[in-house]
């Protein structure tokens, strides 16, 4: 019964819609790859958050791959 959202991230550099494409993208790379390793695509939902929640906020390059990512949100039915 559990559910795990699966949010996209970007880094805070390109246009606000380049970076919620693009965390859209990573979303669905990250659950095709799950579907791969056999979880159910029906218990998976890929939504992008872009740029709007960052892990961190200082603008040089370690901080930016920190941002670029896949994050898992588990929810049950």
């Amino acid at each position: 019964s559990t559910r795990v959202s699966i949010e996209g991230h970007a880094d805070s550099r390109g246009t606000n819609e380049y970076n919620l494409a693009l965390g859209d993208s990573r979303a669905a790379a990250v659950r095709d790859y799950l579907a791969s390793l056999g979880v159910a695509a029906d218990r998976m939902l890929g939504v992008s958050r872009g740029e709007e929640t960052p892990q961190c906020t200082e603008e040089e390059e370690a901080c930016w791959q920190r941002n670029r990512r896949g994050h898992f949100v588990f929810t049950a039915k």
